[in-house]
């Protein structure tokens, strides 16, 4: 299968959701409210990305973002 050329600023969303869930589940009471806003905001743009409605855009393409996302995110929240 092809890989599929994800636009950089849907992976920097993915990317950031991942990074932001983690931080969300992290909290302790303080400080989610915020994180769960920052999520709908992030599933937002990455959901109606115009991304998704090129050929490009398949269930595959949406795999493919999720796991590269997850890998960046777990990178940047390493210890």
């Amino acid at each position: 299968m092809d890989r599929h050329r994800i636009p950089d600023d849907l992976l920097a969303a993915q990317t950031a959701w991942y990074v932001t869930y983690e931080r969300l589940v992290s909290v302790q009471d303080t400080g989610a409210a915020g994180h769960r806003r920052h999520l709908l905001a992030l599933s937002r743009r990455i959901a109606a990305h115009p991304f998704w409605e090129t050929p490009a855009g398949t269930p595959a393409a949406r795999v493919e973002l999720k796991e590269i996302g997850r890998r960046l995110a777990a990178s940047q929240t390493a210890p």
